[in-house]
């Protein structure tokens, strides 16, 4: 009678979907904590992330991407997110397509033949099911999407809440190659303090601004110290017009103030130090189609 115990399984997820379905969420809650910025806009993650899960029987390498969507006439850096978000799909084991619960648009669709012409096993997760108003309706739905594809597995979750999130992670484990651990089980991701630095700095633009101005900015760390009780950060804000810069530092420098006070304390959070931040504001026009610009915003696989 064999009673070893089950090899370890492990490998890559790539987590797709359009923009806003709770990819960024859903990551966080798996890890325990956060690392992928959060915001309710478009556009919010423009990378790939990494973040590790380690559980019992193995571990999970999971790929935060940016939300697929229409490039037809698009700007270079739309076109960027989505290539890296289609990248992340070749180097994965699995894929799971996030959609929201009741809602299946012509954008899906477009995105499920996407995953279909790369031929990963594709697991579907239909997501934010405590916003629906009548759970009776979610059995309907699930019978239409069903037809869509042969999934591997229809999971119904709330990124948010974590229902069915730690059932999600087990039962994806199956679906990868025993001994495919391939990170260190102690380490988180595969980005810099830096980078999640510049991140953080973001999801507070994000996160204040209205519609305009957060899609015209991006954040680059102009200088990066660590010490052991101090971390000290060096960042600008890149914006395409003088307008925007205006709005962005508001009246006597008050929003700038204000976003620079909530990202420094979800640093803070992360380094577990101290941190001293310092923000300038640039003007950079037509940056969102300047190849080598984007280039410098670490938008691919930092490997």
């Amino acid at each position: 009678m064999d009673t070893s115990s089950p090899a370890r399984r492990g490998g890559s997820v790539a987590i797709v979907g359009r923009p806003n379905v709770g990819k960024s969420t859903l990551l966080n809650q798996l890890l325990g904590q956060k690392l992928a910025i959060t915001a309710d806009k478009p556009q919010t993650t423009r990378h790939r992330i990494l973040g590790i899960v380690e559980l019992p029987a193995g571990q999970l390498a999971l790929l935060d991407t940016p939300g697929i969507h229409r490039v037809r006439g698009a700007r270079a850096l739309n076109e960027a997110l989505n290539r890296t978000a289609i990248g992340a799909v070749a180097e994965a084991d699995v894929v799971w397509l996030m959609v929201v619960a009741g809602q299946w648009e012509e954008a899906e669709d477009r995105i499920l033949a996407a995953l279909q012409r790369e031929g990963r096993p594709i697991m579907l997760l239909v997501n934010k099911i405590d916003r629906l108003k009548r759970r009776e309706e979610l059995l309907p739905f699930l019978q239409k999407v069903a037809a869509k594809h042969d999934f591997a597995e229809i999971f119904p979750i709330s990124a948010l809440k974590g229902d069915n999130a730690q059932r999600l992670a087990e039962h994806t484990l199956a679906h990868l190659p025993e001994g495919g651990a391939r990170y260190p089980e102690d380490q988180l991701t595969d980005r810099s303090l830096r980078f999640i630095s510049a991140e953080f700095i973001r999801e507070q633009i994000m996160r204040t601004l209205g519609e305009e101005v957060p899609y015209a900015a991006a954040v680059t760390i102009d200088q990066f110290e660590e010490k052991p009780a101090l971390v000290r950060i060096i960042a600008t804000i890149w914006v395409e017009r003088d307008g925007q810069k205006a709005i962005l530092i508001g009246r006597g420098g008050a929003r700038l103030k204000a976003i620079g006070t909530q990202a420094r304390r979800a640093i803070e959070d992360m380094v577990e130090r101290k941190v001293f931040l310092e923000l300038w504001v640039k003007v950079r026009a037509g940056w969102q189609d300047d190849p080598r610009f984007l280039q410098s915003l670490e938008l691919d696989d930092p490997k």
